[in-house]
């Protein structure tokens, strides 16, 4: 019973997806604290940071989920 599962996606793909649409929401707070006269300074320091870190952790399971070529 030889079944094609390729069009299921991985759990991978779709944490991968998860962390790029966490990562278009902070871009969009923080553009608008950024436009604010006023902004919270502090919770913009956080926003940068937590943004940095999603964009690490895409990077991270992006390089486990393709392959080494090199291999």
């Amino acid at each position: 019973m030889d079944q094609d599962i390729s069009h299921i996606p991985t759990i991978g793909n779709d944490r991968l997806a998860e962390l790029r649409e966490l990562h278009r929401e902070l871009h969009q707070r923080i553009d608008a604290l950024m436009e604010a006269p006023f902004g919270n300074q502090l919770l913009l320091r956080r926003l940068k940071r937590e943004k940095l870190q999603v964009k690490d952790a895409i990077q991270r399971l992006r390089s486990q989920l393709i392959p080494d070529l090199d291999a």
